[in-house]
């Protein structure tokens, strides 16, 4: 059987616990899924963070996510939970 870089899964720890809607919740998933090549991806609620984002799980990624996409996915993250903040009518 040849060897390979790929793993069953790999969770993504995140700096801080971020605050996601769904959709932001489905677009960090389908983005981690894409960029690692994965079969799937899901956001992990962390408990001590107040449900926020801690982490995103990929599941079957061609090879262990590099240091690089981990950066990128949570950069990502951020980026969704920034937009994220202020959510409303917008004149309300």
């Amino acid at each position: 059987m040849p060897e390979t870089d790929a793993v069953e899964h790999c969770d993504l720890a995140f700096a801080e616990g971020l605050t996601l809607g769904d959709a932001g919740e489905v677009a960090l998933e389908d983005y981690a899924r894409v960029l690692t090549a994965a079969t799937g991806a899901e956001a992990i609620h962390g408990e001590q963070a107040g449900g926020r984002v801690t982490a995103v799980r990929v599941v079957g990624p061609r090879a262990k996510p590099s240091a690089a996409e981990h950066r990128d996915i949570e950069d990502f993250a951020r980026g969704l939970a920034a937009e994220s903040v202020g959510a409303g009518l917008g004149w309300a």
